[in-house]
């Protein structure tokens, strides 16, 4: 596996695996979350809010994105925003195609924009997910890669 930097010759890629990875994620949003508000968030399917969030973040000028290739294939992917005002990286993005989850994927695009990061200046890294059950392989590579948890309360109600 090598990690290579993204090119719009990957998008049809990086949105599937995306889309295939998120599944039992949005399964479990969904399982947590009021069924109104859901339907509010998606009201087209979460699938079609995703890849257009994925194309977005691709697309974006202020977003360095990479791709984890497996001999030919793009199994994983991740995007990164630098915010130079709090010296701090954040990583906006991440995926692993599921046939290829398990494998040490995830943590070498985490500790690849890790180290580029530092690198482009950075004093700190974050990264954003879930507390439900279908973000838990997320938390475990984050907390494997030495990222500390600083509890959120967000509340949501439909009006």
């Amino acid at each position: 596996m090598r990690i290579a930097p993204y090119n719009p010759d990957h998008l049809d890629a990086v949105v599937r695996l995306s889309l295939r990875a998120w599944s039992p994620v949005f399964e479990s949003i969904q399982n947590a979350m009021d069924a109104e508000v859901y339907r509010v968030f998606y009201p087209d399917g979460w699938q079609v809010s995703q890849q257009k969030a994925v194309e977005e973040v691709c697309a974006a000028k202020d977003t360095h994105v990479w791709v984890a290739i497996d001999i030919d294939s793009i199994v994983g992917f991740v995007a990164v925003k630098l915010h130079s005002e709090d010296s701090m990286g954040e990583i906006y993005m991440v995926a692993v195609d599921p046939v290829a989850q398990g494998q040490g994927i995830g943590s070498a695009l985490i500790e690849f924009v890790l180290a580029w990061m530092k690198e482009a200046g950075m004093a700190i890294a974050m990264v954003e997910t879930g507390g439900d059950s279908g973000h838990a392989p997320a938390r475990h590579t984050y907390e494997k890669a030495g990222f500390g948890l600083f509890p959120v309360a967000r509340y949501f109600k439909k009006l």
